[in-house]
């Protein structure tokens, strides 16, 4: 896992102002963002459905993909970040990244300053595989195609990313617990939904 990077706002302020072109390739974040190890890129990935700014059609699914295959990535034990070349050429309007930086950008500035290493044992290198199959089936959830349903998995994986940055264990726990009542809100959707069509046949 890499380093603490000094300020996790400022890293994503840099990619959006090193980005010349009004679009950049899901593979040149992973790129830029990739020595910063899992954290940095599933909290970013996770940006869009944590905001209120409006997408444009399929950004959710466009996503939603990159943290399926990090999360699988974390759970594995990999160090070498991977995405699918299909995956990795898909665009991203550089204007839209700024404006979700922007937006979080206040509440990162303020979060850093309270947060501190704790509970080592979390982001030991046993404790990545528990965050890397937390934030597999937080993806997964995210990915479920069910309106107002990946938010909350967002979050918990944007809070979890964010404490493991920060080596903070409270604060992945604090993410933790988000994600898990958003998987448990989607899953009982599709339980009962799934009951209710059983019903009718």
């Amino acid at each position: 896992m890499s380093l603490i990077p000094s300020s996790i706002n400022d890293d994503l302020q840099s990619l959006v102002k090193d980005t010349g072109s009004e679009t950049i390739t899901v593979g040149e974040i992973v790129n830029k963002l990739s020595e910063r190890g899992f954290g940095m890129l599933m909290m970013l990935f996770a940006l869009p459905m944590c905001t209120p700014i409006p997408t444009p059609p399929g950004t959710t699914t466009l996503f939603s993909l990159p943290l399926l295959f990090l999360s699988v990535q974390m759970l594995s034990g990999r160090r070498n970040l991977w995405i699918p070349k299909k995956l990795s050429i898909k665009t991203i309007k550089t204007k839209f990244l700024k404006k979700l930086v922007d937006v979080v950008s206040p509440y990162l500035k303020k979060l850093e300053r309270y947060v501190k290493p704790r509970l080592p044992h979390i982001y030991s290198k046993s404790g990545e595989i528990i965050i890397g199959f937390m934030w597999l089936m937080f993806s997964i959830s995210i990915a479920v195609p069910l309106p107002m349903t990946n938010f909350l998995p967002a979050v918990g994986i944007l809070v979890s990313s964010f404490g493991l940055l920060n080596r903070d264990g409270y604060i992945i726990y604090a993410g933790f617990g988000i994600g898990i009542i958003g998987c448990a809100i989607t899953f009982s959707i599709l339980f009962l939904g799934g009951n209710f069509l059983a019903g009718l046949f």
